[in-house]
């Protein structure tokens, strides 16, 4: 790559790779050392677990904004535009601001450095820069824990949302090896979110142990137990009411006083998302968002505008959300991750889910767009929606 530090950050990012094999942590640790010379780096929140943290992150943010706090929530992935990963002060970063921070890393790495940082390990470098002046930075993990990009910076608060099977290339076989990877992370104190499985509390312990034996750190570990706490508003899904009572939780140790009023307005983008009244996009994409959407829509039928990586249980999607399906549309998707459409047929003839050739919105009938986020995206893209609140 010549000149490369001629190059946008569009051209930059395009150069780089968003998937890979394997992680090797040291590349960003370094990255990250230099970088923490430069600046200071405001009060971290990390959110990690297997669902959950898009929402959890944007509550607590927008609390937070609303309550004065100068405020950077780093997210990702992005649905329509790359700005959306990095939410400064109640809304998405311009793209000037994300030049100058793009510019200003490029004055500090050298190019081999630069050649070799991932897409995600590269943005996450970006955020924690354009955190400098904030009093919060919520850094939500991507798809790890201990060695993901997020972790390079020392946190003063995890919080834990729900964790389940999901990723076990890379973060392991069962529940508790996947909690473990997780909550190594954690440097300080975690706050435990809701859990499915009592395997994640145990685990939760021994890593405890383990930390205070190899790194000689003190974790303290806050459990939350009752999701029925506080009456919220009724318009948000369950699950989205159990995040909530997390972010609450994180509030209270932070001691900021609560007004439940503030939560009404959160902009939670592509999270159990109605963008009309016959119309819900939801980024989720393994059995457990599956899950907790047929919380939502278990007592109506739904048509349900799917696609599905090949790396994800969609049999199980697809079981779980059976009941409450009238109809599937198979959205049509380039992308080299994505399960063979042929495979996919198969699988919902061989469950008695009618597959409709076309997509024909009618304001009669109930849809639910769901699958990934590249489902979501070019849903939005072909219908030009752009709902955002």
């Amino acid at each position: 790559m010549e000149n490369l530090k001629t190059y946008s950050l569009k051209e930059f990012l395009e150069y780089k790779t968003m998937y890979y094999d394997k992680i090797d942590f040291s590349f960003v640790k370094k990255a990250f050392s230099i970088l923490n010379d430069k600046i200071e780096i405001p009060f971290v929140i990390h959110i990690v677990g297997t669902n959950g943290k898009g929402s959890t992150g944007r509550f607590l943010s927008h609390y937070l904004f609303q309550k004065n706090y100068k405020t950077l929530h780093y997210s990702s992935p992005h649905i329509l535009k790359f700005n959306e990963r990095v939410w400064l002060n109640g809304a998405d970063i311009d793209d000037k601001s994300l030049e100058d921070a793009h510019k200003f890393l490029q004055t500090i790495y050298d190019v081999e450095l630069l050649k070799i940082l991932t897409y995600f390990e590269y943005t996450t470098l970006l955020a924690i820069y354009l955190s400098k002046n904030c009093d919060y930075l919520v850094l939500e993990a991507g798809l790890g824990g201990e060695f993901d990009a997020t972790n390079v910076v020392k946190n003063n608060l995890s919080l834990i949302t729900t964790i389940d099977i999901d990723h076990t290339d890379f973060l392991g076989n069962s529940v508790e090896e996947i909690a473990r990877t997780k909550m190594r992370s954690v440097d300080t104190k975690m706050i435990l979110g809701y859990q499915l499985y009592d395997e994640v509390y145990k685990t939760a312990f021994s890593v405890k142990d383990e930390v205070k034996k190899e790194f000689n750190k003190d974790i303290e570990i806050l459990r939350l137990q009752d999701f029925n706490k506080y009456e919220l508003d009724s318009s948000f899904a369950s699950y989205l009411k159990r995040n909530l009572h997390l972010v609450i939780a994180c509030l209270e140790e932070l001691k900021i006083p609560l007004d439940l009023n503030l939560f009404k307005n959160t902009p939670l983008f592509g999270r159990c998302q109605k963008i009309k009244e016959n119309i819900t996009i939801d980024v989720g994409h393994n059995p457990l968002a599956a899950k907790v959407l047929y919380e939502e829509f278990k007592d109506r039928k739904i048509n349900l505008i799917y696609n599905s990586y090949k790396d994800k249980d969609f049999k199980e999607v697809l079981t779980i959300l059976k009941p409450c399906i009238k109809s599937l549309y198979i959205m049509n998707l380039d992308d080299k991750r994505v399960v063979q459409k042929e495979l996919l047929e198969e699988i919902i003839k061989g469950l008695n889910i009618e597959i409709v050739p076309k997509l024909d919105i009618k304001d009669e009938e109930e849809y639910l767009v769901f699958g990934s986020f590249l489902v979501v995206e070019k849903f939005l893209r072909l219908f030009k929606y752009e709902f955002r609140a």
